[in-house]
């Protein structure tokens, strides 16, 4: 999971070189549900039934569609690097959601200090001194708005999908399909369904995005979500900077700020503390 989510900050960037924002989003869940559903028939799987699915459409909605548009208009104007550094704060949204939401467990000191030090962190990576420098206050909030809706939509697939009992691969073909389905007018009827010629390069990239980083890591998700939580599942974030900023700098040429690691080494620790405490 880290490794698939952590580069499709790279394959999200090469997308949008032919595709408008909503385009990326609805293409990579197009084809990760198609993957899904192809492993579903081909293994003769259980699929979802009646309710399961409305369920699944939500999971979709929270975990897919909006984070997905979202992040991509972002990464329109900001860099990949941080991009991925605003994503690494999803369990500090996630414990937010736990305690205020859902209910799950009760504030403890070390949540409270985390969820401190991960603002802080934020500010850092930001350079909150400097206003938002050179990134768009649009794209900054879509990044964040992105991230909430990560940290509602794990745990609710902990409490409504991860009972349904069914494989990791039915329930992420219908979380990522029912998704496709969803942005597909946002994407037919909001502007050009292309910006320009596709590359060989970026139709990979996107084959890529879409394959394994909305259909095959959904499916790792939700199994890692089964055994031991949706907070536990979504501290991948935090490997998803190292590896956003490699392939930033050495394949995008990106120019990575002095204070960017530094925060965003701040907005993991703050994570790791907010989730260390919590249930699962």
């Amino acid at each position: 999971m880290a490794l698939i989510w952590g580069s499709s900050f790279l394959f999200t960037e090469l997308s949008l070189r032919f595709l408008p924002f909503y385009g990326v989003a609805f293409w990579r869940t197009f084809l990760g549900g198609a993957a899904m559903f192809g492993l579903v028939f081909l293994l003769k799987l259980q699929l979802p039934k009646g309710t399961q699915w409305f369920h699944l459409w939500v999971a979709g909605v929270l975990m897919s569609a909006i984070p997905f548009a979202l992040f991509s208009f972002a990464q329109q104007s900001t860099t990949s690097s941080l991009a991925a550094i605003i994503g690494a704060t999803t369990p500090i949204f996630t414990l937010l959601a736990i305690l205020t939401i859902y209910r799950t467990e009760k504030v403890t000191i070390i949540a409270t200090i985390g969820l401190a030090v991960g603002l802080i962190g934020v500010a850092i990576t930001l350079g909150i001194w400097e206003g938002f420098g050179q990134n768009d206050p649009l794209a900054i909030g879509a990044l964040v708005l992105a991230t909430i809706s990560y940290g509602i939509g794990g745990p609710y697939i902990r409490k409504y999908v991860t009972p349904m009992n069914l494989s990791g691969t039915s329930s992420a073909a219908a979380q990522v399909f029912t998704s496709a389905i969803t942005l597909l007018p946002f994407y037919l009827f909001t502007g050009p369904l292309f910006t320009g010629p596709p590359s060989m390069e970026s139709l990979l990239a996107l084959l890529a995005l879409g394959v394994l980083g909305s259909g095959f890591a959904y499916r790792l998700f939700h199994d890692v979500v089964k055994a031991a939580g949706s907070t536990v599942a979504l501290t991948v974030t935090f490997t998803n900077p190292v590896l956003a900023t490699i392939w930033g700098i050495l394949l995008l040429g990106e120019e990575l700020h002095w204070y960017e690691p530094i925060g965003g080494a701040v907005v993991i620790l703050g994570a790791w503390l907010a989730q260390n405490k919590s249930s699962k």
